[in-house]
């Protein structure tokens, strides 16, 4: 039984382990990236949140591919639909999102910061499948959103206030 489970362990990985690493590292910083602009913001799921949400969805990646290349004779092997990979891990970060929306006094909060957890789980997923210029896209994407937005609205708030003042 120890043979075995010793051998289950060193069994080869279809991807180099080096590029598994790599994958999942990735994940982790640019998980980190949008995480640390919520945690900057004060926002209920920040920074560790982000990153493990981000790396879950490339190791979910990672796995798939490894048990869509298993060793196994042609007649035994698994056909692999990627697109189940993506609907689960979409939407168990739904259900994770979900969670950190509030509605309390006819005000809603945590929807941005769903919607960047969702993000992260698209940007992980591309690192765990090997796609870098995507994820590296989304996630510069999702930040210029999360940045610009927020300083437009944080202008425009000021000039409300400013004018409000004015009349006073």
């Amino acid at each position: 039984m120890f043979d075995a489970l010793i051998a289950d362990f060193l069994r080869p990985t279809q991807l180099p382990m080096g590029t598994v690493v790599s994958r999942l590292l990735l994940a982790l910083l640019l998980g980190g990236l949008i995480g640390w602009e919520r945690e900057v913001s004060a926002r209920a799921a920040g920074l560790r949140t982000h990153m493990l949400i981000s790396v879950a969805a490339a190791l979910f990646a990672v796995t798939a591919m490894e048990l869509a290349t298993f060793h196994a004779p042609p007649e035994t092997r698994v056909q692999a639909d990627p697109l189940r990979l993506i609907e689960a891990v979409t939407s168990g970060v739904a259900f994770l999102a979900a969670g950190s929306i509030v509605i309390a006094g006819g005000h809603v909060r945590g929807i941005t910061t769903g919607a960047s957890m969702w993000m992260v789980g698209a940007v992980g997923l591309c690192c765990g499948i090997g796609d870098v210029k995507i994820a590296l896209l989304g996630t510069f994407l999702a930040l210029s959103v999360l940045w610009a937005v927020r300083l437009m609205v944080e202008r425009v708030a000021g000039d409300a206030k400013e004018r409000a003042a004015e009349e006073e």
